[in-house]
């Protein structure tokens, strides 16, 4: 299943379900704007599923993991058609590589502003105040889910953009600055902070 398009490996497969050849030609064919935004992507991923819900527009599931050199990007979307579910995700993921390409202009460019970041500078260490991450734990927490990953190696900085672009509240990497773990997360005032393992 696993075959050289341009310079991209491209895996197509389905959760609990079959992916059609017709479907899969197709898979291939769209990534290719990817292909087109951005030269880093070794490989894609696409995951096609279907779920049981009430709403008929948001049975079919698509998800698209982009892998570049030093991070990923992932773009899911729900439609009554996985042709249709496709689309929406091959277009989000676009425009997140297409955002990643900005970003680094941006960077190869900064600009300061009020209270912008200059050049070279890292994302706000965790000892600028106590707010912790956001929300609280209730008075019995419960571990409800447990993901594993491997802790990609980047900088703070790289490690924020990678944060910003999967929408999430923290983020798990290993800091090339000084090859230790860390956790990079979303204080309650918008700012960052940062949690570093020492030995």
């Amino acid at each position: 299943m696993l075959r050289r398009c341009v310079h991209m490996d491209i895996v197509v497969r389905g959760k609990n379900r079959s992916v059609s050849s017709r479907l899969e030609v197709a898979t291939r064919e769209k990534l290719g704007k990817i292909a087109r935004l951005t030269h880093d992507a070794g490989r894609v991923e696409v995951e096609f599923s279907e779920v049981r819900t009430a709403r008929i527009d948001g049975r079919q599931l698509c998800e698209i993991t982009v892998h570049l050199k030093r991070r990923f990007l992932k773009a899911h979307a729900a439609a009554s058609e996985p042709e249709s579910a496709l689309d929406f995700a091959v277009d989000k993921a676009c425009h997140q590589v297409a955002r990643l390409k900005d970003k680094r202009v941006s960077r190869s460019h900064p600009r300061r502003a009020n209270g912008s970041v200059g050049n070279g500078a890292a994302a706000p260490g965790a000892d600028d105040g106590d707010a912790g991450l956001d929300g609280e734990l209730d008075e019995t927490p419960r571990i409800v889910k447990t993901k594993r990953f491997v802790a990609k190696p980047m900088d703070p900085e790289e490690a924020a953009l990678q944060m910003e672009l999967l929408g999430h509240a923290f983020f798990v990497f290993t800091n090339t600055e000084t090859g230790h773990a860390a956790v990079l997360y979303r204080r309650n005032d918008g700012q960052l902070g940062l949690i570093e393992t020492v030995s």
